[in-house]
């Protein structure tokens, strides 16, 4: 927002100047809303499918604010002389399939005749003002936890340039499509310390978030990365999305890889996500016990996959 300068409203309780998932506005003592909206351009074929996957995305940063969604908005940009009606009525669908999972109401929306295609909601939630989950307050000691696999930009990568193993296309798009929702229900029983969704800026984007304006270190198990099956494979092969590439030099000189960490799994850390899974920073303790309730649940990528450290150079370390 370089360049704005933005009323302060006391009742603002996450803003515009913070690095954070969404906005989040008091309404009383005991009522915030969470506020957000995202949009995507297709990462499948099917229409139905993106439909849900971009509704899963847009609802997951509610759910990263410890909030549950309520209403949302469509929001479409559709090339009307490209595409038949026929194909936006399914992705529509799709959207409003994952909202009704949800539980959430659709109100309306917006959409404009554009040359490329992407589709999103504007979604508003509500949560208690006293127990927002910010993605920065992170402590030492935490451990973190992952509930989706990674390596959607990879395998959206090999998909569009038709090198992808046909097998591979029905677990990247599943993940894809799945809410936030259940493993949110299952972390709102833990005492919480940090909380984001892994999103654009992939793994290491978002941990850098998490480490904004504090001291601590973040080291990284590659070994326990849950991983989409032909990650690897295809990440070898140099099927690589541009976004990794500016992932990393967003990141910068704030992480290190050890000598024993593969240059695919490096990779795997900095590839932009689409509609991934929350990142969880919490007591170790506690995040054993979350996970294990998780796996029984059937959230089947739930994993710790790293620790938080005081250091004396703040960073992120693969090991």
């Amino acid at each position: 927002m370089s360049g704005l300068t933005i009323p302060f409203d006391e009742n603002v309780l996450v803003g515009s100047s913070e690095k954070d998932d969404a906005g989040v506005y008091r309404i009383s003592d005991d009522l915030a809303l969470v506020q957000t909206l995202d949009f995507i351009t297709p990462v499948c074929d099917d229409p139905f499918e993106f439909g849900r996957i971009a509704a899963c995305n847009s609802l997951s940063d509610v759910y990263a604010m410890g909030g549950v969604p309520l209403t949302a908005m469509n929001i479409v940009a559709f090339p009307t002389k490209k595409f038949s009606l026929d194909m936006l009525g399914k992705i529509l669908e799709g959207g409003l399939a994952v909202m009704k999972e949800a539980g959430v109401q659709l109100l309306g929306g917006h959409s404009i005749d554009d040359p490329e295609l992407k589709y999103g909601l504007s979604v508003t939630g509500r949560v208690h003002p006293d127990k927002i989950y910010r993605n920065n307050t992170i402590k030492a000691g935490d451990s973190l936890v992952i509930t989706k696999a990674l390596g959607t930009g990879i395998i959206a990568t090999a998909i569009k340039a038709d090198l992808a193993d046909p097998s591979i296309s029905g677990e990247f798009v599943k993940s894809m499509g799945t809410l936030n929702k259940y493993a949110a229900e299952i972390m709102f029983k833990y005492n919480v310390n940090a909380c984001t969704d892994v999103t654009g800026f992939g793994l290491a984007g978002h941990i850098l978030e998490m480490q904004e304006g504090n001291d601590f270190s973040v080291i990284l198990n590659s070994a326990g990365l849950p991983l989409l099956a032909g990650t690897l494979e295809n990440a070898a092969m140099g099927l690589i999305p541009g976004g990794l590439y500016r992932n990393k030099k967003y990141v910068g000189d704030r992480y290190v890889i050890s000598d024993n960490v593969s240059r695919e799994v490096a990779d795997v850390i900095f590839d932009p996500q689409t509609s991934g899974g929350l990142l969880i920073s919490l007591p170790h303790g506690e995040a054993l016990e979350m996970v294990q309730e998780m796996l029984q649940s059937g959230i089947a990528a739930a994993a710790i996959i790293g620790e938080v450290k005081m250091e004396a150079k703040k960073r992120i370390v693969l090991v």
